[in-house]
């Protein structure tokens, strides 16, 4: 399984050879639906939070006596009926939303959403992003040229979610050449997971070689690398 490889110039700059474990994997939707719904559940802040009737200040005096008056009985003007009262069954700051997802099947899934991307040629392979410089102009014209070299002309147009670029370590002159882009995000090669896989349309990693090492450990292909 081999893959071509782009300079910033958007021309061809050789090939590389993939890893079936992280591009070959069969595509698996009850496993990704499972595993996205997870990740969104633990980004949950769970920071709403709605006041019961004994958090409510007040309503300490009965509003009227029970009998006589020909009104309805209310003991309390902190009842949730009553305007200014407490909330019934409203959202509580501590309500938690974690959800528990084995490290196998985030590997897993990882995996497969990789495989999938590749399989409908929404992933990129670029020899490096580096530059000397921060600049966004230059950004700008390195999109265009790997859009038109690599036949995806949408990467450079489309209006949201465009690409997702992989580096293998931090650069922070790619990151903040990239920044002003409302339409693509930088990532690490160890961070990424299956939300922002499929959140972006295009995923572009940016020195294969090291990137792709990477992976492997993360699907548990290989061993990490002693320093």
């Amino acid at each position: 399984m081999k893959a071509t490889i782009f300079s910033k110039e958007g021309k061809s700059a050789g090939e590389v050879t993939l890893p079936e474990s992280v591009f070959g994997v069969a595509w698996n939707a009850d496993l990704i639906h499972e595993v996205v719904v997870g990740m969104q559940a633990n980004a949950r802040e769970g920071t709403a939070h709605t006041k019961d009737r004994s958090e409510k200040r007040g309503g300490g005096k009965k509003p009227w006596r029970q009998k006589g008056t020909g009104r309805a009985r209310h003991g309390s003007r902190r009842s949730p009926i009553w305007t200014g009262g407490g909330v019934t069954f409203g959202p509580r700051s501590e309500k938690d939303y974690s959800v528990k997802i084995n490290k196998k099947v985030r590997a897993k899934a990882f995996a497969i959403t990789m495989s999938k991307k590749f399989a409908d040629k929404e992933v990129i392979f670029v020899d490096s992003l580096s530059m000397d410089e921060p600049k966004t102009k230059l950004a700008k014209v390195v999109v265009d040229a790997i859009a038109k070299g690599s036949e995806h002309a949408d990467l450079a147009t489309k209006q949201n979610n465009a690409a997702l670029l992989v580096l293998p370590d931090r650069n922070l002159v790619v990151e903040k050449s990239f920044r002003n882009f409302g339409n693509i995000e930088v990532a690490q090669a160890k961070d990424i997971n299956p939300v922002d896989l499929l959140t972006y349309k295009y995923v572009v990693v940016a020195e294969p070689t090291a990137a792709l090492e990477i992976f492997e450990h993360r699907v548990g292909a290989t061993a990490p690398k002693s320093n």
